[in-house]
């Protein structure tokens, strides 16, 4: 089959272009990426009001010289009523207004390669884009919690969402890659003991020669660590932290989950830190398409969608059932604005890269440094029915001697189902192979000339070379 290459140094978009700050793939509208911002940081120093009082301070005001005290967000100005002209400690002076803290628009992310080429859009509608922030900005931003007299957790039930998250949150992490044009921040899943990290390759993929890539673990350490191996077409990558006692996740399973079970999302939106977000799975098997319209460039897979709360920042991250087993890897949101918007957050629609298809793709990356993926050897589209609806994929030109062609597939073959699921789109046809390994055996029911028949297919491989 045919396949498209990977974009190259395209400006803000990876493998090369400049990072910034948090990373989760927020898939573009057919396929442009674009990019969020650091919430700022900081704050602004409690206001002191020249008022009697002790030291000539207000009851409940900071004293004079105290820290900035950050807030979440641009900072406002007060929203309440002015104090009446009787108030016993005299008229109150107008608050001052903080000053919102200038945003700039972020780059696109990089283009993913299709497993197979002639796809149509993905996920329609509403922008869909690679939660990345790709540029940093002087304003602060918060980081972490504040400390201060906090309450003792309460116990958590087996099956909540606190017992989940305490189980997982050790095993996440957060990565911070920095070029001589920039710097970006996504999350990563610990598995193993001596420093193995699975992330995104868009958090990763501009880590070239003279970047460094750095780890926040869940305990406040912070390590230096350097890529092992990365595929963009499944959007996975493997790094190792220079650490050897760190806590690996216990992976799931995602063949066992169900359309409303429960599911908790963790990483750094925002680059906030083990930040904890609960849901559900809203489907299962959606093809999303993430990609550069502008360099033909897609790619495709089968994911979780979740209504659980994912933002830029949070690709790489862990999306867990409520056991505290990882069941996907974040790396996709949908945003409400049109393809030029360039920032976005969750509006309920997430998605998570299935952890069965990730397992054998983080195995080989970890063995080898790239990993092999199923191919069946065609171009597809989509095929509509009479009435102008999408109604299977269609396929195009079949490679000499590739896994269709021995099958005896033919272009102008309708696929309507693989093992007996339905297939709608181009997309999904590609989602099903994305799901399969080399060497697969698949069923597909296929209209040839308006009549059905069932064909078996072996699936081939592309030997780690996509684009061959």
């Amino acid at each position: 089959m045919t396949e498209n290459q990977p974009p190259q140094n395209q400006p803000g978009q990876n493998p090369q272009g400049p990072l910034g700050p948090e990373r989760t793939q927020q898939l573009p509208m057919y396929g442009q990426h674009q990019q969020q911002q650091f919430a700022p940081q900081g704050g602004q120093p409690g206001q002191q009001r020249p008022e009697s009082g002790p030291q000539g301070q207000r009851p409940g005001q900071y004293p004079s010289g105290g820290s900035a005290y950050p807030q979440f967000g641009a900072p406002g100005t007060h929203q309440g009523a002015s104090p009446d002209p009787s108030w016993p400690f005299g008229p109150q002076p107008a608050t001052a207004t903080a000053e919102k803290p200038k945003k700039r628009a972020g780059l696109a992310v990089v283009a993913l390669t299709a497993l197979l080429v002639g796809l149509a859009g993905g996920v329609g509608g509403a922008a869909v884009y690679s939660a990345t922030n790709d540029h940093t900005t002087n304003s602060p931003s918060v980081t972490a919690p504040l400390n201060g007299n906090q309450a003792a957790p309460a116990a958590a039930p087996d099956g909540s969402v606190q017992s989940a998250a305490a189980k997982v949150l050790p095993s996440v992490v957060k990565i911070a890659v920095a070029t001589s044009q920039g710097a970006a921040t996504g999350s990563g899943i610990v598995i193993s003991k001596d420093g193995l990290i699975v992330t995104n390759n868009h958090v990763v993929a501009g880590a070239g020669q003279g970047a460094t890539i750095t780890v926040m673990l869940n305990d406040g350490r912070t390590v230096n660590a350097t890529v092992k191996g990365t595929d963009p077409l499944t959007d996975l990558a493997v790094i190792h932290a220079n650490a050897t006692d760190l806590t690996p996740a216990t992976l799931g399973s995602s063949g066992k989950l169900a359309v409303g079970q429960g599911v908790v999302a963790i990483g750094s939106p925002f680059g906030l830190e083990a930040t904890v977000t609960s849901g559900i799975v809203s489907a299962l098997n959606r093809p999303v398409t993430s990609g550069d319209e502008q360099q033909d460039s897609t790619t495709v897979f089968p994911a979780i969608q979740t209504d659980a709360a994912i933002n830029p920042g949070n690709s790489g991250g862990a999306l867990i059932d409520l056991a505290g087993q990882v069941v996907g890897i974040n790396s996709a949101i949908k945003t409400a604005g049109g393809s030029g918007q360039s920032e976005g957050g969750n509006i309920g629609l997430g998605f998570a890269i299935p952890i069965d298809q990730a397992k054998p793709i983080i195995d080989e990356l970890v063995a080898k440094g790239k990993a092999t993926h199923a191919r069946l050897g065609v171009t597809v589209g989509d095929a509509q029915s009479s009435d102008g609806l999408t109604n299977g994929a269609r396929l195009g030109e079949v490679t000499s001697g590739g896994a269709a062609d021995k099958a005896g597939l033919q272009s102008g073959d309708v696929v309507t189902a693989v093992d007996g699921k339905a297939i709608a789109s181009g997309d999904a046809l590609v989602a099903a192979v994305r799901s399969h390994r080399p060497g697969d055996q698949v069923t597909l029911s296929v209209t040839r000339s308006g009549k059905p028949q069932s064909i078996k297919a072996t699936l081939g491989s592309d030997n780690g070379n996509p684009t061959g």
